[in-house]
């Protein structure tokens, strides 16, 4: 069974910098993709970023040049580094662990954790 625990939002002022963390259990980190997602009150969860086994990265366009996922291996760790965050960047972000395999979808998700940007 997989399991994904999130860490690191906060409330911050807009033009700071957060660093979530993601940690999860050695099964699901070594051969699944990696993201981040959020949801605001009242909007769909959207994707964020993601990043492959071999450290292929995806962003959407909202954040590409301003948040960064990586992963360390070591640790069983996936990060998001948030740099000049916006009131718009406020939601609980959820990380999340996905593979295809043999026609099956395998989809875990983590508890979520607040972030918040004041103006």
């Amino acid at each position: 069974q997989g399991q994904l625990v999130e860490s690191g939002g906060g409330l911050v002022h807009a033009g700071d910098s957060l660093r979530l963390s993601c940690t999860a259990s050695r099964t699901i980190f070594s051969d699944y993709v990696l993201g981040w997602y959020r949801q605001a009150p009242g909007n769909q969860r959207e994707f964020i970023a993601s990043i492959t086994p071999t450290s292929t990265t995806n962003y959407a366009g909202s954040v590409k040049g301003r948040f960064t996922i990586s992963r360390d291996n070591a640790e069983n760790t996936v990060y998001l580094q948030m740099n000049s965050l916006k009131p718009d960047d406020t939601a609980v972000y959820y990380c999340n662990a996905n593979k295809d395999s043999n026609g099956l979808t395998y989809n875990f998700w983590g508890q979520g954790t607040q972030v918040t940007v004041s103006s």
